[in-house]
């Protein structure tokens, strides 16, 4: 009688990374839930829920149908799976060019041997995530992914999607709003700036909102911790003062743009953004998109 099946299973999704600011201790726990909890994130769970039930109820040799079957294809999203030994065994996407091989030894864009590092995990803890970036045939380039995982048995079945990425017309259109908001009822809308599942936050866009008197944040939709501090002691990684600039900008004309480095939160990692902004009765509102 041959040994039985274990699997394991994982779920990719986006990295969480490092703050820039000083935060709350369950941001990161946060922003992964906002991630999620997003359309995207429920469609990739739902897929993997579906591709774990299958190897649950067939076996090894289910795998095979993730690279056949219409039901573990999502879209843009797809299953494959990878036996712990290292052998890529099924996919229902691009990475269908490895099926048969090992590897084990297999890297990522940035030379991380990720296959491995979640087989190790998996042996040791049973289950986490591991970050790596993949080539994203939409921009023909390596873009972030996550792989959580829960180990099941002998194989690694995944569902993977790219971090939403907002464009400057949606962040131009979300200030608008925001603006709107303000001037109707300041208060009300300082409050839904905050809210995770709320309007004024879609993926990697959100509202902030600062005192230009005191630099004071009033809202930040993406670190909520930041509320109450003073942001004019806020500097990107290279030194810049992101909110004297804004400030001052804004001064002159009552609006502005300005270029600096922040963290993504559907990335977790330090990327570069053009944020756009207004002052309305004393107060600075902004709205910012992080640049591929």
């Amino acid at each position: 009688m041959s040994a039985p099946v274990r699997v394991l299973v994982l779920t990719l999704g986006l990295a969480l990374g490092t703050g820039l600011v000083p935060s709350a201790a369950g941001a990161a726990d946060a922003e992964s839930i906002r991630l999620f909890d997003s359309e995207l994130g429920k469609r990739a769970t739902a897929l993997l829920e579906r591709a774990v039930r299958h190897i649950e109820q067939t076996g090894e040799k289910g795998a095979a149908d993730f690279s056949r079957q219409a039901a573990f294809v999502d879209r843009d999203l797809y299953a494959y799976a990878v036996r712990m030994d290292g052998r890529f065994l099924a996919s229902g996407g691009s990475s269908a060019a490895l099926i048969g091989d090992n590897v084990l030894d297999y890297t990522d864009v940035e030379g991380k041997a990720f296959f491995r590092e979640m087989i190790e995990l998996a042996k040791a803890k049973g289950g986490g995530q591991v970050e790596y970036r993949w080539f994203n045939p939409a921009d023909s380039r390596g873009e972030p992914k996550v792989t959580m995982f829960r180990k099941v048995g002998e194989i690694v079945v995944a569902v993977g999607f790219y971090p939403p990425r907002a464009t400057p017309v949606q962040a131009r259109a979300l200030l608008k709003d925001a603006i709107k908001a303000m001037k109707a009822d300041a208060k009300g809308a300082l409050a839904q700036f905050q809210r995770l599942d709320g309007p004024f936050v879609h993926d990697d866009l959100y509202v902030f909102v600062i005192d230009t008197a005191d630099g004071r944040f009033l809202a930040h939709g993406a670190t909520p911790a930041l509320v109450g501090s003073k942001g004019f002691e806020v500097r990107d990684p290279n030194g810049k003062p992101i909110v004297t600039e804004m400030i001052r900008l804004a001064a002159t004309k009552g609006d502005g743009e300005l270029d600096y480095s922040w963290r993504n939160p559907t990335t977790g990692k330090i990327e570069k953004k053009h944020s756009y902004f207004r002052t309305v009765d004393g107060k600075l509102v902004g709205v910012g998109y992080f640049q591929r």
